[in-house]
């Protein structure tokens, strides 16, 4: 007669199953955002001000979204959730506040107000980084739950 699987250990199971397909969602969203920027900074070396240019503000996203994704694949890890939460939050909250808002030049920072969605990339950029942000806080949200209740477990 064998023992039947308790229910921890399906459980167990089922939240690492959960965790890794948030995490390979997740690289998948981040890699379509580097993807895009990458592609496009040649672009914008021309919106520039004295000391940076948009196109390299794009290739620090690209690289950002790059070993976030990278770090989430191999070690799903609370502090990596949440920076692939900052990093595709932040990317999708920019590209939003430039579509609508004329912010104009902020330090060392360009003038990226760019009223139109027509431009080739700039939709599914947007979509993956929100998808990304929005998978991130659920990553975050399980490890945290799953850590909390091993934490619990060993007590």
């Amino acid at each position: 007669m064998t023992a039947p699987t308790t229910a921890p250990t399906r459980s167990f199971a089922n939240v690492a199953l959960l965790n890794r397909v948030l995490a390979v969602a997740t690289a998948a969203l981040l890699g379509i955002d580097a993807y895009v920027h990458l592609h496009d900074a040649g672009q914008y070396d021309a919106v520039t001000t004295s000391t940076l240019s948009q196109g390299n503000l794009f290739r620090a996203e690209a690289a950002a979204a790059i070993a976030v994704g990278v770090a989430l694949l191999i070690r799903p890890h609370p502090a990596v959730w949440a920076l692939a939460a900052l990093v595709a939050a932040s990317a999708a909250g920019a590209v939003f506040l430039y579509r609508y808002v004329d912010v104009g030049r902020l330090g060392p920072v360009p003038n990226m107000y760019e009223p139109s969605w027509a431009l080739p990339g700039k939709t599914l950029s947007a979509a993956a980084e929100t998808a990304a942000a929005v998978l991130a806080i659920a990553g975050l949200a399980l490890a945290l739950r799953t850590r909390s209740r091993a934490a619990k477990q060993r007590r």
